[in-house]
């Protein structure tokens, strides 16, 4: 169970995190076991004031939203591979390989912690599928599950504002 201080806040990080990935209107796209890549970074364009040589300045320049990855134990549920087949779809018709209309989605990933309570969200914008790996390399002697992960490329992401989930009250067996 994770501790708490006298206030009743948290001082050690949530344990056991559980993801849930879905569409911007709520339709759940899957449960996944890893999230990776959630990172951004800003440019950095240096440049010189024109009465001063010896020093440099610095300015933000573009920001950059690195892909995430997502992560799950291989399933019946099809729709990571849908959603990867909307950028191209073999043997179609010349033009039809990739659907313009919907190969883009707004996700929202939350966190939820040990006891299924949802602690953190994101909200991950325009998002779509670089790369699909069904299943993982086959290994009959391997006692692991197999898992499956999408690439996702996005032009950026944003937390959002989630209210801290009650603790649960602990009682002692004996009273």
């Amino acid at each position: 169970m994770s501790q708490l201080n006298v206030n009743g806040q948290r001082v050690v990080p949530y344990p056991g995190y559980k993801f849930i990935v879905k569409e911007e209107g709520g339709d759940v796209l899957a449960a996944v076991q890893k999230v990776s890549g959630l990172s951004k970074s800003v440019e950095v364009n240096e440049y010189r004031s024109g009465g001063d040589p010896s020093h440099t300045r610095k300015s933000p320049g573009q920001v950059k939203f690195e892909a995430i990855t997502l992560e799950r134990g291989v399933t019946e549920n099809l729709q990571f591979e849908q959603w990867a087949n909307k950028v191209w779809r073999i043997g179609t018709q010349l033009g039809g390989e990739v659907s313009l209309a919907d190969f883009r989605k707004n996700i929202i990933i939350d966190v939820l912690n040990e006891a299924g309570q949802k602690v953190l969200s994101y909200a991950v914008y325009r998002c779509w599928v670089s790369e699909y790996k069904p299943i993982p390399a086959l290994d009959a002697t391997s006692s692991s599950f197999m898992i499956q992960s999408i690439k996702m490329e996005n032009e950026g992401w944003e937390q959002l504002s989630v209210s801290p989930p009650k603790e649960p009250s602990f009682v002692h067996p004996e009273q």
